[in-house]
């Protein structure tokens, strides 16, 4: 999959661009049936299937406090869609410039003049364009104007809810894992950088890999999770903790430390400083709490292990 940042000069490189908008956080399943419509419809009229979206997302220009950490990194998100079968994947920078686009503007100069799009795909709650006005239906309005088809994908349901980022995300804050996964279509995961910590869970017998991910990624809720961690392309089974350590709580102000993520993994005993790891979340098996003390923090653990050992 080719990756690239401009849109000139693509309608010379490519034939009978078949375009899918949007953003693709995740990249779940109701991404995955709009990508597959549109490379069973590229191969079909021997065309380029396209993505077209944005990055940064434009919340986090037009109103950061509300963009919501990813679901995916830039690079895993690159990697799904080439899985696909993405033949291109327009990534553009978004600004404030780019935001005062009107729909209509947005459709004549970049989809018809700079892409001339043979289709257009888009998801049932799509918008575009200055402030969100444009939708599928002006995408419609202007369909036999700009000489373009399109077809508007509609929502995807499992178990009666209807797949989107926004849902799988109230999921993972509520650390329901197994039911983000089934949307998701595969098990959540962080991709993070180890690095130093404080070096307590050696001195109880289980040590720890402190991760710090490499971008803004959604953590799930706090609390105690089987674990499935990739190092150097293995997979090896572990528990990962999420939260604030409160038993290790700074006594002097009785306030938590940073919430962090640590990893301790089984049957393992390599040096993972400064590698990158990934870390896939299975099943959360317990709520973060306060030992009265280390022995009966280090108890919890074992029992801990046993359960994940059990499904890992």
């Amino acid at each position: 999959m080719i990756v690239t940042n401009s849109y000139q000069g693509l309608k010379d490189k490519f034939n009978k661009i078949v375009l899918a908008l949007g953003n693709f956080d995740g990249v779940h399943v109701g991404h995955q049936k709009l990508i597959t419509e549109m490379v069973n419809i590229a191969r079909d009229i021997n065309g380029t299937a396209m993505i077209f979206t944005f990055n940064p997302c434009p919340l986090a220009i037009l109103d950061p406090p509300n963009n919501p950490p990813k679901l995916l990194p830039q690079l895993d998100k690159e990697k799904a869609l080439a899985h696909l079968g993405v033949d291109v994947m327009l990534s553009i920078p978004f600004n404030r410039e780019f935001a005062q686009i009107t729909p209509e503007v947005f459709i004549r100069n970049i989809l018809h003049q700079e892409l001339a799009v043979h289709s257009i795909l888009v998801g049932y709650n799509y918008t575009f364009g200055s402030r969100g006005a444009g939708n599928y239906q002006t995408l419609k309005q202007f369909a036999a104007k700009y000489n373009y088809d399109l077809l508007i994908v509609p929502p995807v349901t499992i178990e009666e809810r209807v797949v989107s980022s926004t849902v799988i995300r109230k999921m993972m804050l509520a650390g329901d894992i197994e039911q983000a996964t089934k949307l998701l279509g595969r098990a959540p995961f962080i991709t993070g950088t180890v690095v130093r910590g404080e070096g307590r869970g050696s001195t109880i017998g289980f040590p720890t890999a402190n991760i710090e991910p490499i971008e803004q990624l959604l953590f799930p809720a706090n609390g105690v999770y089987g674990v499935q961690v990739v190092v150097n392309g293995k997979e090896y089974s572990g528990l990962a903790n999420i939260g604030y350590k409160p038993t290790f709580a700074d006594d002097d102000t009785g306030m938590p430390t940073k919430r962090n993520i640590e990893v301790h993994l089984l049957h393992f005993n390599q040096d993972l400083y400064q590698q990158l790891i990934t870390v896939k979340f299975i099943r959360r098996l317990r709520d973060e709490r306060k030992f009265n003390s280390v022995d009966e923090l280090a108890q919890q653990i074992r029992l801990d292990i046993r359960k994940a050992q059990n499904f890992l």
